[in-house]
């Protein structure tokens, strides 16, 4: 594969930003695309070409694959990087890429199909030697799903087999729920992603969530970076992720990983991906495979000093991995918190101007934003504005370092989720690492106003 000379990047806000730098440092021309609600963006205006390819709704725009074709081949770009969300994960996307000849920098199209199914990935990833959630075989119809939650054992979790997010995802605790539970899921499956398929797994009680990224090179080599936990989370949406995870010692993080690492080369895996994992009692279950870069990548960064994106850039244009396996260090702790324009107490997205930004700096600070005094948030997108990452030597220096810069990032004229991680910081739970997936929500409830 000859080497990538041009890069569009087909996202906005701060991944485009995230990505655009990336190119720069290493020397390949970039290509921003942008809806006409983003004319202003930070990345709109340091890429070297930008092309406006709709108005401000997505599936106009971000979502619209022939539009950004076109602005591949008006600008002449040989490589497109997706980011993440939008189409980063959809293997219609790669394919039609693939047919006009640019490079996709991702996965293949049929790893993203294969992950991309709940039911198909589980079955996948139990075949790879990856421990899964006990579960449903296949579909579950509303004619069987009684029989099948009674061999699982109560309590039950239906999911839809194209969902994320949340959505499509309902709990029966005994024999009296299966029929409700079952009917809701697949009437909010089929009214978010168009298919009303859904599967049964073990519902786990206080479970943390734990993730492993993985890189491969399409031929049969590939490793692991640690993991990291995203059990902070509201709604299934993560706030707060940590590398490393504060519940897992060194045997257990390398043993999860080896077995990652190793699925990944049976399955010849080509990029970056993140394999996610429920994690109690010492024991990890399977969920999901996400085929593209995640929100919490820089953690992984910072503990290991590998930077993803040139990584992913580097195996997309045939040169494989810089790293082995025996050459990953890792060191230190890090925290990513995510910065939305919510209200801090409702969540209620608070669009508008900002009127004053400053972001926190210092040794093992990192601020990934697109934000800018005098920018306005558009309302149609997602409400995430930044990402405050801090790294330290130690769990406890890198919360030392959080309290401080907490203090120090200010965001004036919109309402932010930055009172909230002051709150969280001065936590004795999160000290100590004692939460799990249920935590955040449970506090959000004793605390409300």
């Amino acid at each position: 594969m000859p080497p990538i000379s041009k890069i569009l990047i087909a996202n906005r806000g701060e991944i485009a930003l995230r990505v655009l730098r990336a190119c720069k440092e290493l020397g390949i021309a970039s290509v921003a695309v942008h809806s006409t609600a983003d004319a202003d963006a930070m990345h709109v205006r340091l890429a070297d070409e930008s092309v406006c390819i709709g108005p401000p709704q997505s599936r106009d725009s971000y979502l619209n694959i022939h539009q950004i074709v076109a602005a591949c081949e008006i600008t002449g770009a040989d490589a497109v990087h997706p980011g993440y969300g939008f189409l980063s994960e959809n293997a219609r996307f790669a394919d039609i890429l693939d047919a006009h000849g640019i490079t996709f920098i991702g996965p293949t199209a049929d790893h993203i199909r294969i992950m991309g199914d709940k039911i198909t990935a589980k079955d996948t990833a139990k075949a790879l030697g990856i421990p899964v959630v006990p579960g449903s075989a296949g579909e579950v119809l509303p004619e069987n799903a009684l029989q099948i939650a009674r061999e699982i054992g109560f309590p039950v979790l239906i999911k839809a087999t194209a969902g994320g997010g949340g959505r499509g995802m309902k709990i029966a605790k005994d024999e009296s729920e299966v029929e409700e539970a079952v009917s809701t899921a697949r009437s909010e499956a089929l009214a978010a992603f168009g298919n009303d398929a859904v599967y049964m797994e073990k519902y786990l009680g206080k479970p943390r969530h734990i993730e492993v990224q993985v890189l491969g090179d399409g031929e049969g080599n590939a490793i692991h970076l640690g993991e990291r936990d995203c059990s902070l989370q509201r709604r299934h949406q993560k706030v707060w992720e940590e590398a490393n995870s504060p519940a897992l010692n060194v045997e257990q993080r390398m043993k999860i990983g080896e077995i990652c690492a190793d699925a990944m080369r049976k399955l010849k895996y080509r990029g970056a991906g993140t394999i996610e994992f429920l994690y109690e009692n010492g024991e990890f279950f399977f969920i999901e495979m996400n085929t593209r870069l995640q929100v919490e990548h820089p953690i992984t960064e910072a503990i290991t000093g590998i930077d993803l994106v040139h990584e992913q850039i580097r195996i997309a244009s045939g040169g494989g991995l810089s790293v082995t396996q025996a050459e990953v260090v890792f060191s230190g702790h890090a925290i990513e918190c995510r910065i939305n324009a919510e209200d801090p107490r409702t969540f209620v997205p608070s669009p508008g101007t900002i009127t004053h930004f400053h972001a926190p700096g210092g040794l093992g600070v990192r601020v990934d934003s697109g934000a800018y005094q005098g920018y306005k948030i558009p309302p149609y997108y997602d409400s995430l504005i930044g990402k405050l990452i801090v790294h330290g030597r130690t769990r406890v220096e890198c919360m030392m370092r959080l309290r401080r810069v907490l203090d120090e990032f200010v965001i004036d004229g919109i309402k932010t989720t930055l009172p909230l991680f002051q709150d969280l910081i001065s936590n004795q739970d999160i000290a100590n690492g004692d939460y799990d997936i249920h935590w955040l929500e449970e506090y959000l409830a004793r605390t409300a106003h």
